[in-house]
């Protein structure tokens, strides 16, 4: 079980206390079925190393393992698809680091076992691109980044076979609004006018700040 509190200075200066994995996990048997669901978007605003974010991608990749652990490519992609789900915010750059760190060797643990010799250096790149563009140092409260601009986030949809379309948000709009429960790319579906309808999740989302060409999961890394 990992530790609490790294320092009494960082919960003096940060209130910085982690929830302890019996707690992460009754409270992720909650909503059990989302997590279990390899395309359902996570969102955590403090993620600190990581305890959230890695048990519902190690629920995630478990899903993934029981459907596809015989076919390697396949696996790759919806572990692919499970890692570009799982965004987090932190306001410091050493936990958002260890995040990153701890999420990618969740992923290589998890296939090397999984699909064993059969794992692609190029999908472990695109893994850790991913990880890069979806947890982030930044604040949750004011939606800035580390270097004070607005948070984006980058959406990963598949669109045809192994094809990804990568569209860049901006936090603060697709947490306007609505719910007291947000959730990421329209999920809440709460509707606003000014919005655009998608298809994909058949709710209202701002219209994206930038978007890309699709090109293929292991190939996202050099679409940025």
């Amino acid at each position: 079980m990992s530790a609490q509190v790294k320092s009494k200075q960082r919960v003096q200066e940060h209130g910085e206390v982690f929830t302890n994995e019996r707690e992460v996990n009754a409270m992720l048997d909650m909503v059990k079925q989302e997590t279990e669901r390899i395309e359902s978007r996570f969102l955590e605003p403090a993620c600190g190393d990581g305890n959230f974010l890695a048990e519902v991608l190690r629920r995630k990749l478990a899903v993934v393992a029981s459907l596809y652990r015989k076919s390697p490519g396949e696996y790759m992609r919806y572990a692919f698809v499970a890692v570009a789900s799982i965004y987090g915010v932190d306001i410091l750059e050493d936990n958002a680091h260890e995040c990153r760190e701890r999420l990618y060797g969740i992923v290589e643990s998890e296939s090397e076992a999984a699909i064993k010799g059969a794992v692609d250096p190029l999908f472990l790149d695109a893994v850790h691109y991913v990880l890069e563009k979806n947890i982030l140092c930044g604040d949750a409260l004011t939606l800035k980044d580390g270097n004070g601009e607005p948070i984006t986030f980058a959406e990963w949809s598949v669109v045809t076979g192994d094809k990804v379309k990568r569209r860049d948000y901006l936090l603060s709009e697709l947490l306007e609004g609505h719910n007291a429960q947000p959730s990421l790319f329209g999920e809440s579906g709460s509707m606003v006018t000014d919005w655009e309808y998608d298809e994909e999740t058949q709710a209202y989302i701002p219209s994206a700040v930038r978007e890309y060409p699709p090109v293929n999961y292991w190939e996202v890394q050099r679409n940025g």
